[in-house]
């Protein structure tokens, strides 16, 4: 029954920036995924676990050995396929045995391993594989063959806790079915962090990392979205009656005050009539009084409650903020071409990688992209844009700006603050101007002063697309290279809303089919051998 249990856990960075405090969950056997804004402590969260950091407060009991897959791979070095999956010692040993040596090191070395090199191709074909050698350099090796190989490193040591930090970036559409089927079978406790609203459908349960609490969710992430929205509509209508209770707890309490007060005017101009002794006449007025502020109490206790319930209500109601976007014109008329290619063919490192390319992109269609790692996606779209020169053929661009937002998101000064990268996108925009579009990206306050090179991937993202969008002239084609890439779901959610709005052409590399089947798309291109279709 292997699990992981976090009690009262606190943990801060060493300039002592607090990431959790009194952190308490635990999560059994079967697949977990846990999802939280960008900088939430995923990552972190998930290397307490594996004991890569050690928290200030707390414990953390994990039952079972440890796989961890963390999401940068510090793999790209000289070691060889077999020494990362952990088989090189037993296969040389075997060697040995296999060339007469049947010396005690030999067989302590090989221990009850005989099947280790069967087992580490079996598992590398599982995964697709199958054509690395064992023998290989991690250096020769692709982002996606190296996540993959992580992955069947921690599948051949039986892992009982498996921990897996973004598992399914930088591998195409292929190589993330593998890994589904594999983590369909995998039987231990299995904890991911992962924006792949594919995969986050195939798991057991959800564990959402939310204002330093975890709650957890059982079924989909589907089921968990359900669930929130319709707990946030619930959240947002108790909002609405606390709010109109408030308002006649303050009705209810002005108009006691005001009869109370027409009522001691009526009994002071009565007093002198009614001809009462001056000390039962005090009396009564005190009497009045008191009872006049009794009822005054009453009524602001209630208005009290009722403020506190305003305040649990809106509490409750979520905050993640949504991209409202006023574009500006970048409408392409119905059919107009933007870029025609002709019989192109592209090579890349002397080899050819695409031959015949016959492409018209329009406006304003919504093209998808795909193909299998390294089957020239990139190298198609920077040709489009003209960064690229094509072996053969021609390519004909009829006006309109292109703009590209690669996969690394460069296209920003790190060392200049967001708004001045924007003041340099769109010089003739007027401050207030600016500040208003800032603000509509989410950047507001004191945000639009911090330095690109300071954000995280998704504030990356709305800082490159508000310059992008807003530049002058207004892009009629945006090319766009994995652009979900290392983003948290709510600025997945945010760069659909973005692309939704638009209204030029674009297209887009992708492997994320839910990514891909919400920003409307016209047609879909997929590369395979060399061939567009």
């Amino acid at each position: 029954m292997s699990s992981i249990v976090l009690s009262h856990v606190s943990f801060s960075w060493p300039d002592d920036t607090p990431v959790f405090t009194d952190l308490s969950f635990s999560v059994g056997p079967g697949r977990t995924g846990l999802v939280a804004p960008n900088g939430a402590g995923k990552s972190t969260l998930l290397a307490l676990v594996a004991g890569e950091l050690t928290p200030a407060a707390g414990t953390i009991t994990v039952d079972g050995t440890v796989g961890y897959l963390p999401q940068t791979l510090p793999l790209l070095d000289d070691r060889t396929v077999a020494e990362l999956l952990g088989v090189a010692g037993v296969m040389a040993a075997l060697d040995a045995l296999a060339r007469g040596d049947a010396g005690e090191q030999v067989f302590a070395a090989i221990g009850d391993d005989w099947d280790a090199e069967e087992r580490a191709r079996a598992q590398l074909d599982r995964l697709g594989l199958g054509h690395i050698g064992l023998d290989r350099s991690l250096r020769t090796l692709s982002g996606g063959e190296v996540v993959t190989l992580g992955l069947a490193r921690e599948l051949l040591r039986r892992s009982d806790v498996l921990l897996l930090d973004e598992p399914t970036n930088n591998l195409d559409r292929d190589a993330r079915g593998r890994l589904y089927e594999a983590l369909d079978d995998f039987s231990g406790c299995l904890l991911l962090v992962s924006h792949d609203r594919v995969l986050l459908d195939r798991v057991d349960g959800i564990a959402e990392l939310r204002g330093n609490e975890i709650t957890l969710y059982g079924g989909s992430f589907s089921a968990y979205r359900d669930a929130v929205e319709n707990a946030d509509q619930a959240a947002r209508s108790a909002v609405r009656q606390a709010e109109q209770q408030v308002q006649r707890e303050k009705r209810q309490r002005q108009q006691a005050r005001e009869r109370a007060d027409r009522r001691a005017g009526t009994a002071r101009r009565s007093l002198p009539d009614a001809g009462l002794p001056k000390i039962v006449a005090g009396a009564m007025k005190r009497r009045a009084q008191e009872t006049a502020g009794r009822t005054d109490d009453v009524h602001a206790r209630r208005l009290d409650d009722a403020r506190v319930r305003l305040d649990e209500a809106e509490r409750a109601v979520r905050d993640d903020d949504a991209l409202v976007l006023d574009l500006p014109d970048t409408t392409v008329p119905a059919g107009r071409t933007l870029v025609q290619l002709n019989d192109v063919r592209l090579g890349r490192g002397g080899r050819q990688v695409l031959a015949g390319v016959n492409l018209t992109v329009r406006g304003p269609e919504r093209i998808a992209l795909t193909g299998p790692n390294g089957s020239g996606k990139t190298t198609l779209l920077r040709t489009l844009l003209g960064e690229v020169t094509p072996d053969g053929g021609t390519v004909e661009r009829f006006g309109g700006r292109i703009a590209y937002l690669s996969q690394r998101l460069d296209l920003l000064d790190d060392g200049r603050t967001v708004a001045d990268n924007l003041a340099a996108a769109a010089p003739t925009l007027s401050v207030t101007r600016r500040r208003h579009l800032l603000a509509q990206f989410l950047f507001r306050g004191d945000a639009v002063e911090l330095p690109v090179g300071a954000l995280s991937g998704g504030e990356r993202l709305r800082a490159t697309l508000v310059c992008v969008l807003f530049a002058e002239p207004a892009p009629q084609l945006l090319l766009l290279d994995e652009p979900t890439n290392n983003l948290d779901l709510v600025s997945v959610a945010q760069l659909e809303a973005a692309l939704t709005a638009y209204r030029g052409a674009f297209v887009v590399v992708s492997h994320d089919d839910a990514f891909l089947a919400g920003i409307g798309l016209d047609r879909t291109l997929r590369i395979a051998d060399g061939v567009v279709r």
